[in-house]
């Protein structure tokens, strides 16, 4: 009995060192390290994104050039020309290029006639066509157009528009001047007016019919001359009689303060018109009755004893 109790414990010991062993249970990790973990395990993933994740490759970037100004047509005035001319050319604008014939736009504030004239002129001054017709005073003016047809033998020259209105007395109440280059052959090229659709003379504190006394007529203000050529300043009766006369210079063709006295003398309240005017010193043709004019601006006054 006690030698089979030796046996069968003897197998039991066998079989138990034959039997595989356990693997052993992990050892759990500290709470303070978790975290750690995490951060470790968070920064290798995106290091691998971004080793993964193609890089742009740059292009080079073009630089504009900068904007350079283009000069205008005609200057820009300073302030105090705000006054729209009597003769307000629209189309074509100052050096347009045209053929024959061109159409022309305008508004126009007739005198107090009632009749405007038109001309088209070389560049001597020969007259190449001519317009005179009745319109309405208004003060605002009125819309004119044109179909002007004209003959030259070159190629091309200089050219003008002239319009002109009187008033009821025969004296030139407004006169403007447009330049223009005539083509014989050609397509039109039209430039935009500018600043033409304003007088060329603006006056401080002035106003229509204002009264003077004491003989003396204080001008002041800014000019924008046509040309270099003076400047007449004068004092015209209903006769058309001067009764003062002042000659203003231009300093070139920029816009220009001006200053003068006029003196007068009158036995009586008279009304006249203050007057001024510029020629044109490249046209050698003088008309009957404008003479050489390019620009005159008028303005009734009363003048005292």
């Amino acid at each position: 009995m006690r030698l089979r109790l030796t046996a069968l414990a003897a197998l039991v010991g066998l079989l138990s060192a034959c039997a595989p062993q356990a693997a052993p249970a992990p050892t759990p990790l500290p709470p303070d390290y978790l975290p750690t973990v995490v951060a470790l395990t968070g920064q290798a993933a995106f290091a691998t994104a971004a080793a993964l994740t193609p890089s742009a490759t740059p292009f080079p970037t073009e630089t504009l050039p900068p904007v350079v100004e283009l000069p205008t047509a005609t200057p820009t005035l300073p302030a105090g020309f705000t006054d729209y001319a009597k003769i307000r050319f629209l189309a074509p604008g100052p050096m347009s290029s045209v053929t024959s014939p061109f159409i022309f736009n305008a508004i126009i504030s007739a005198g107090e006639s009632e009749r405007i004239q038109l001309d088209l002129l070389g560049e001597d001054g020969r007259v190449l066509y001519r317009a005179i017709e009745k319109l309405t005073e208004n003060p605002l003016g009125i819309f004119q157009r044109f179909e002007i047809p004209f003959q030259i033998r070159a190629v091309s020259e200089a050219g003008y528009i002239r319009i002109s209105t009187k008033d009821d007395s025969s004296r030139i109440q407004a006169l403007n001047t447009l330049p223009l280059l005539l083509y014989s052959v050609g397509t039109n090229q039209i430039n935009p007016p500018g600043n033409i659709i304003y007088e060329r003379v603006a006056m401080d504190g002035f106003k229509e019919k204002q009264e003077f006394f004491g003989g003396e007529v204080a001008l002041n203000g800014r000019i924008w001359p046509f040309n270099d050529q003076p400047f007449v300043v004068e004092l015209l009766s209903t006769e058309g009689k001067p009764l003062g006369t002042r000659i203003l210079n231009m300093n070139g063709i920029d816009t220009q303060p001006f200053a003068t006295v006029i003196p007068y003398k009158v036995s009586g309240p008279t009304p006249a018109r203050l007057t001024f005017r510029q020629e044109n010193s490249l046209l050698a043709i003088a008309d009957p009755e404008l003479g050489k004019l390019v620009y005159v601006y008028t303005i009734e006054v009363m003048l005292n004893p």
